[in-house]
């Protein structure tokens, strides 16, 4: 199982960016994917999870109405749209796993970012004017 985040980079407070988290070697449908972010000096946070098949999706409360989960089953990827980005977005953003065979509720799932078994590497977003 491997994960690629990609799409991170430089951006002004206010601008948008859009991750994408890839999967090589096997098929995503059907997975649960958590994006997770890490700030300098601070712990992971789970920032938006979405379920197997994208019907149920989490979004942590300082990202709502700003960040937006997609799957593209056809690309094998799922998104992160994120805009109005704040200062305080700045992080290395991961995506993540779980066996497909382990269903939790998505926001269970974004408050543990412990229990995701595998991780791809982050991508750096820095929002600074």
């Amino acid at each position: 199982v491997q994960l690629q985040a990609s799409g991170g980079g430089l951006v002004q407070p206010g601008g948008s960016l859009r991750l994408s988290c890839e999967a090589f070697g096997f098929t995503l449908y059907g997975w649960q994917i958590g994006w997770f972010r890490q700030a300098p000096g601070k712990e992971r946070e789970g920032v938006s999870c979405v379920s197997g098949d994208g019907g149920d999706i989490y979004y942590t409360d300082s990202v709502k109405g700003r960040f937006t989960t997609s799957r593209d089953n056809s690309r094998n990827t799922v998104y992160l749209q994120m805009s109005s980005l704040d200062l305080e977005d700045t992080a290395v953003y991961y995506c993540a796993t779980v066996p497909r065979t382990v269903v939790h509720p998505v926001e269970a799932l974004c408050k543990n970012w412990r229990a995701m078994r595998y991780w791809g590497k982050g991508t750096l977003v820095t929002v600074s004017s």
